[in-house]
């Protein structure tokens, strides 16, 4: 318990800026919800109406209207769907001009409707305004040879996105910038793009987990999860403990919810599960474990197995799998399973310390987007092994 006593410590203390946070101690016991979700329309089709044939399907999100947007990155184009399912625009295309996608990453939507697109393409935020005309692109901080798109997220008003950093430094376009040191946290940020140029304010400095010198990530390291919250706030996990940090850009981390889960030293038999899944999820062939080494049947054979072989591990197996926020402020902390890499409940918290339920170990899992009235939705596969969104409304305490 040595190592998670230290991770949960340096990370509350990297984040205490003003000196003072309280420890919330939510209920151990799980109180069980039922995931009675009403599904209300899905859209996404192999073969059919041309508008419902996705490429690739990058990630979903909702207007205060409840209209859907899908960024197809593949096709390069933002589909914006209806209440009802069906079609009232597509925003965008393939291409170098002003507006035109050539390598998008990730989509934020305003409430009134305006789109910012982070594009490698471009190396750029495009911004469309509420029709879905091209208004401006915004340039990112920091040398644009070496662009960064991460996952980001609206806040409700305004002219910003809330981003994390995953991984060190992000995922570069050009690789990572020579010369320049690694950071020695995870900051979460706000960029505000009302000009030209991206403004950055800091509204946390998540933990990041101390590496050798390649800087790669390791098996079980925790994730750096983040989701926005009213009046400015988010909600974020960034070390192996079940501690989810309250922060704001005046305040810092201001209180942490607890629950009494804890992580779980890292084993041997831990790493050779780990090494054999990867091998079989990367190669797609089978596994038989001798004395005289691993042998594998189809698939990439030995390719996998020396990348496998050459996985480091962290210590520890987290406690939480992924975060996220909805629409209507509730915190999303999704648990692990029985084994290191499999999911477990979903647990339901408010920003203020209030501990509303679970959802059983596969009885759902969290939506890619939240929307108002309780919508979300998420992207899926159909039977052909083709990208769906389906739309479907939450109850009450889950929204």
């Amino acid at each position: 318990m040595l190592g998670v006593c230290v991770a949960a410590i340096g990370s509350l203390s990297a984040t205490d800026r003003a000196g003072a946070q309280e420890i919330i101690e939510l209920p151990g016991e799980d109180r069980w919800l039922e995931a009675d979700f009403q599904e209300v329309y899905e859209v996404g089709a192999a073969v059919g109406v041309a508008w419902q044939e996705f490429g690739r399907v990058r990630n979903v999100a909702f207007d205060g209207a409840g209209n859907l947007y899908v960024l197809d990155a593949l096709a390069g184009r933002v589909i914006v769907v209806t209440p009802a399912g069906e079609l009232l625009r597509v925003v965008g295309r393939l291409g170098e001009g002003p507006g035109e996608f050539g390598g998008a990453t990730w989509m934020a939507v305003m409430r009134d409707g305006r789109i910012v697109v982070g594009d490698l393409g471009q190396r750029a935020y495009l911004v469309f305004d509420a029709d879905g005309e091209f208004e401006r692109q915004v340039r990112p901080d920091g040398n644009p040879a070496h662009v960064s798109f991460m996952r980001m997220w609206p806040e409700s008003g305004g002219e910003s996105v809330v981003v994390g950093t995953q991984l060190a430094g992000g995922s570069y376009f050009g690789g990572f910038p020579e010369g320049i040191p690694r950071p020695l946290t995870r900051p979460i940020a706000r960029l505000i793009l009302t000009g030209d140029d991206v403004l950055r304010e800091t509204i946390a400095e998540g933990w990041r987990p101390p590496r050798g010198e390649a800087d790669e990530r390791r098996a079980f390291e925790p994730g750096l999860w983040v989701g926005p919250l009213p009046g400015g706030k988010v909600a974020f996990s960034d070390s192996s403990a079940y501690a989810i940090k309250i922060a704001s850009a005046e305040a810092g981390v201001s209180h942490v919810l607890t629950r009494p889960f804890f992580p779980e030293a890292v084993t041997e038999r831990m790493e050779r599960a780990e090494r054999d899944r990867r091998i079989v999820e990367a190669g797609g062939g089978s596994i038989t474990r001798t004395p005289d080494g691993v042998r594998v049947v189809g698939g990439g054979g030995n390719y996998w197995v020396e990348r496998a072989e050459t996985i480091e591990f962290f210590e520890e197996v987290p406690v939480v799998h992924a975060l996220t926020t909805s629409w209507g402020g509730r915190i999303w902390v999704q648990r692990r399973g029985e084994e290191p890499h499999e999911d477990g409940p979903i647990d339901i918290l408010t920003a203020d310390g209030s501990y509303l339920g679970s959802f059983r170990t596969g009885a759902t899992r969290i939506p890619d987007a939240f929307g108002p009235g309780g919508l979300a939705a998420s992207i899926e596969r159909d039977g052909f092994d083709v990208q769906t969104v389906v739309v479907k409304r939450l109850p009450r305490a889950a929204n």
